[in-house]
C-alpha cells in the first residue's frame, strides 16, 4: 500500500505535472506542532510499501526533531496546474440506538448482505428502500431514531452508538452498493429549497425533519448506500479506522482520492475561509464524495461539537503534498 507519486488517474494516463516549493513557502510551517503531525504519521508508515518509502519509514520511528525529519526526508510539491483545493469536514457521529426496532428507534443500519457484488452495482438506495430489500434478512446491526439520523451516518462512514443500557458500540464501514454518491445539499440548491449560503449538515437535518414528506424522496436522490461492520476493538480514545485499516487523528487526517493523491501521504493544507486552518495532515482515509487531486475531506473527531465544526466547512485553499525528496529529485530530473 502507498506509492511514491501521485498519478492522474486508474486509466493509465500520465502523471500530473508538479511544482515543487520551499517549505518556507508554507504559511504557518514555522509555527506547526511538527511532532503532532509525525505521531500521526507513524500510525500508518509502516504501510507504506514502495521503495521510495524506506528510508522514511525507518527514520520516523526514530526522529526525535520533527521539523527536522519532515524538512530532511520530504519535498512540497503542487500537483498540475494551480487548481484551487476545495476543503470539507467529516466526523464521528455519537448516536442513541436500540438493539430492536421500538416506536423510538425505526431506522435500521446494516452489515453487507453476502449477496452484494463486488466489482458490480447492486440495487439503488432508492431500490433498497422502496422494496424493503434488506428486511427480514437478519443484517441489521442498530436502530436508529429516524431515516435522517441512518442517512447522515451513511455519510459519515462511522460512528459511536449507545443503547439504553449504558453500553456503546463502534461502527465502521464495509462495503457500499456500487452506486456513486450524489449530493443532496446540491440538489437541494438546484431545487430552490434552501440557498446556497445556508447548506451546512446541520440545516439539512433540520430541513429534511421538517418536511418529512419529500425528505426520502430528497435522500433517495444519492443513489449510493453504505453498509457497516461491528469495531468491537477500537479503544474509546482512538478516532475512527480510516480507509488504511488503523485510527484516524482528529485535524491531523484526511480523506482523499487515492487515485491522485497516495494514502499515507503527508499534505500540507491552508484553507481560506473564516476560520483559516493551516497545518499538517496525513492522507488516511476516503470518501465517495473526494474525488480529484484538490480535494480533501477534515477529520474534526468525535461528537456534536466535532460535527458542528465539520458541517460548517467548505472552504477553498491550497493542498500541497510532501513527497519523498529523493524520488522528485528523480522526477525533475527526468531520469
Amino acid at each position: 500500500m502507498g506509492a511514491a507519486l501521485p498519478s492522474a488517474g486508474r486509466d493509465g494516463r500520465a502523471a500530473a505535472p508538479i511544482r515543487p516549493l520551499d517549505f518556507a513557502e508554507l504559511k504557518g510551517w514555522n509555527s506547526e506542532d511538527h511532532g503532532a503531525a509525525l505521531s500521526a504519521f507513524r500510525e500508518t508508515c509502516d504501510l507504506l510499501a514502495d521503495p521510495a518509502w524506506q528510508d522514511i519509514r525507518n527514520a520516523a520511528a526514530s526522529a526525535k526533531d520533527a521539523r527536522r525529519f519532515f524538512e530532511t526526508f520530504f519535498r512540497p510539491v503542487l500537483v498540475g496546474s494551480g487548481t484551487e483545493a476545495l476543503f470539507t469536514g467529516y466526523y464521528e457521529p455519537e448516536l442513541a440506538g436500540a438493539r430492536a426496532r421500538s416506536d423510538g428507534f425505526r431506522a435500521p443500519i446494516y452489515r453487507a448482505p453476502p449477496d452484494l457484488p463486488a466489482d458490480a452495482p447492486w440495487h439503488t438506495r432508492r431500490e433498497i428502500e422502496e422494496r424493503d430489500l434488506l428486511a427480514g434478512r437478519g443484517l441489521e446491526i442498530a436502530w436508529l431514531r429516524d431515516r435522517v439520523e441512518a442517512f447522515f451516518l451513511q455519510v459519515q462512514g462511522s460512528g459511536r452508538i449507545k443503547f439504553g443500557d449504558g453500553q456503546t458500540i463502534r461502527v465502521g464501514y464495509a462495503a457500499r452498493n456500487g452506486h456513486p454518491y450524489r449530493s443532496i445539499g446540491t440538489e437541494m440548491i438546484r431545487r430552490g429549497l434552501l440557498p446556497p449560503e445556508q447548506i451546512s449538515a446541520q440545516a439539512i437535518k433540520a430541513w429534511l425533519r421538517r418536511n418529512p414528506g419529500q425528505a426520502d424522496d430528497l435522500m433517495r436522490h444519492n443513489p449510493s448506500f453504505i453498509f457497516f461492520r461491528d469495531l468491537p476493538d477500537l479503544r474509546p480514545e482512538q478516532g475512527p479506522l480510516g480507509a488504511m485499516g488503523r485510527p484516524v487523528t482528529a485535524l491531523r487526517s484526511i480523506a482523499v482520492d487515492p487515485a491522485h493523491v497516495p494514502l499515507g501521504t503527508p499534505v500540507w493544507i491552508e484553507t481560506q475561509g473564516p476560520e483559516p486552518l493551516n497545518r499538517l495532515m496525513v492522507a488516511q482515509d476516503t470518501g465517495s464524495a473526494i474525488r480529484g487531486p484538490h480535494r480533501a475531506d477534515i477529520f474534526f473527531g468525535t461528537g456534536e461539537g466535532a460535527g458542528q465544526r465539520a458541517g460548517r466547512l467548505r472552504d477553498h485553499g491550497r493542498m500541497i503534498l510532501l513527497l519523498p525528496a529523493a524520488a522528485v529529485g528523480t522526477i525533475l530530473s527526468g531520469a
